[in-house]
């Protein structure tokens, strides 16, 4: 396991911290993937250096893309368009690095790149071997919970995909419930506690109301004791519920950004990280009271 240089720390509920997103992907929701563009590589670090610049605390990086509906690529593809992008901009920056996967294959090769975090987007129930390497490496983890289904994504080609048909028991109390399920799989594997991060899942397996009712309630999430991310931005319930495209949408994410972090968020992950810092900022003054800020 490498020794890796100190990164900034996070001292949860004092204020919010931004994620910032680089799909490494040509087929992303939000039209931002930079694998059809020339330079890849490049493109990328640059990214990443602004969204640096701009204000982002955490870098997350994927190669495949969670929209619903999208296709699933091979363990090699995915390892291909992550590893040389980690190794890139982790001599650009020094930001934590999230790698945003399922597979633990691609987590381990990531956090020997430079990587510092893993985001998994099933909660470690993908594969079985991705809390141990998560425990070996002894790094933060974000579990996000999951019920998405290809049998109920309804496709709009100017919205996108949208869950329909998903059923819970209790929304709440379910996705409760299963994210609890997900952090015992990552304690018994030997993950610390205050390495585990939650996510409700905003858009996987919930419909457009399901994903509104979860912001609003999302203070709810507290009782398991985990720092709380929520990734929101440019997801279509907010282009179904304002009828537009993902390029059009980043009052909508503001909207539900300052709501996130007045129902408990710690992390929001976004696209657009200048605006969000910004957003987060104001609501942070108003939420936690924190000092004026001068400069930015």
């Amino acid at each position: 396991m490498n020794t890796k240089p100190s990164r900034p720390l996070f001292e949860w509920g004092k204020r919010t911290y931004i994620m910032g997103i680089l799909n490494i992907t040509p087929d992303s929701f939000s039209g931002d993937g930079l694998l059809n563009m020339p330079n890849v590589i490049n493109q990328a670090v640059a990214q990443a250096r602004q969204f640096v610049s701009d204000g982002a605390d955490i870098l997350d990086i994927g190669g495949e893309s969670t929209r619903p509906g999208s296709t699933p690529i091979t363990l090699e593809e995915e390892l291909a368009r992550v590893i040389p992008v980690v190794e890139a901009v982790r001599q650009a920056v020094n930001v934590p690095i999230s790698v945003d996967t399922y597979r633990a294959a691609v987590a381990r090769a990531a956090l020997e790149a430079g990587a510092d975090w893993v985001n998994d987007v099933w909660g470690l129930r993908m594969d079985p071997e991705m809390a141990a390497v998560v425990a070996e490496f002894d790094c933060p983890v974000v579990i996000m919970h999951n019920r998405s289904k290809p049998k109920n994504v309804a496709q709009e080609k100017r919205l996108g995909g949208r869950y329909v048909g998903i059923e819970y028991a209790d929304l709440i109390a379910d996705i409760t419930r299963e994210l609890q399920a997900s952090i015992d799989l990552a304690l018994k594997a030997g993950v610390r506690r205050e390495h585990i991060i939650i996510d409700p899942g905003i858009g996987f397996g919930k419909t457009v109301d399901q994903n509104v009712r979860l912001i609003n309630e999302l203070y709810k999430f507290r009782a398991l004791g985990c720092p709380i991310l929520v990734g929101t931005s440019r997801k279509s319930f907010i282009g179904y519920t304002l009828d537009l495209p993902p390029q059009e949408r980043v009052e909508g994410t503001a909207a539900t950004v300052a709501i996130a972090i007045d129902r408990g968020a710690d992390i929001v992950r976004v696209h657009d990280v200048r605006a969000m810092v910004r957003v987060a900022r104001m609501t942070d003054r108003i939420v936690r009271g924190l000092p004026l800020q001068t400069t930015g």
